[in-house]
């Protein structure tokens, strides 16, 4: 499937991701909208490659998606707020210890305790 240039474009970059808005143009003339990630990765020798994946967006689905979409960012910024906490964003990321769950049957088996010997003490 052969694409027509842009009739209308923005780009946001995003530390190694790339996001492409594109307005397109159908067969008979309508428009349709593309969002394309292009994700940059570093080969061994030093040399990059770019990975892309893209959708595209009718304009039959237009409300729904638009619609989705905000419901789906609100409800993440109203979960987590608009900080972004990760290991990558964050020189200071300390991440969590969380211990494994234990049930009391566990508690309780001899396979639980540890022998010790006071004598090696």
């Amino acid at each position: 499937m052969m694409e027509k240039e842009e009739i209308f474009s923005k780009v946001l970059r995003a530390g190694r991701r790339t996001y492409f808005f594109d307005v397109r143009a159908t067969k008979a003339d309508d428009y349709y909208l593309t969002i394309t990630e292009s994700k940059k990765f570093t080969n061994d020798d030093g040399s990059f490659h770019y990975k892309k994946h893209k959708i595209y967006i009718y304009k039959e689905d237009f409300a729904e998606f638009k619609d989705i979409l905000s419901e789906m960012t609100d409800y993440i910024i109203s979960e987590k707020g608009d900080e972004v906490i990760s290991e990558r964003h964050q020189k200071d990321f300390k991440k969590e210890y969380v211990a494994p769950r234990v049930t009391e049957a566990e508690l309780k088996t001899p396979e639980s305790f540890t022998d010790v010997d006071f004598d090696d003490i």
